[in-house]
């Protein structure tokens, strides 16, 4: 448990140190027989705060939580 409530303090300092994340997504356009244009699109994916700071929360109280059975 004390595993998982650091990834989630590590998790939750990432989103809210980087707010979200970008990636690149290859579409076809046109494809009419021989001719296929294609076009690459940046998308973003934009993390609210609030679930950073939750996220982060909830591992330091697993963590806490795992001390106290411990």
């Amino acid at each position: 448990m004390k595993r998982l409530g650091i990834a989630l303090i590590v998790l939750g300092l990432l989103a809210l140190a980087y707010q979200g994340f970008s990636y690149t997504k290859h579409e076809k356009v046109i494809d009419i027989g021989p001719i296929e244009a294609s076009a690459d699109t940046k998308k973003h994916v934009t993390i609210p705060p609030i679930i950073g700071g939750a996220v982060l929360v909830a591992g330091l109280v697993i963590v806490v939580a795992s001390r106290k059975s411990s």
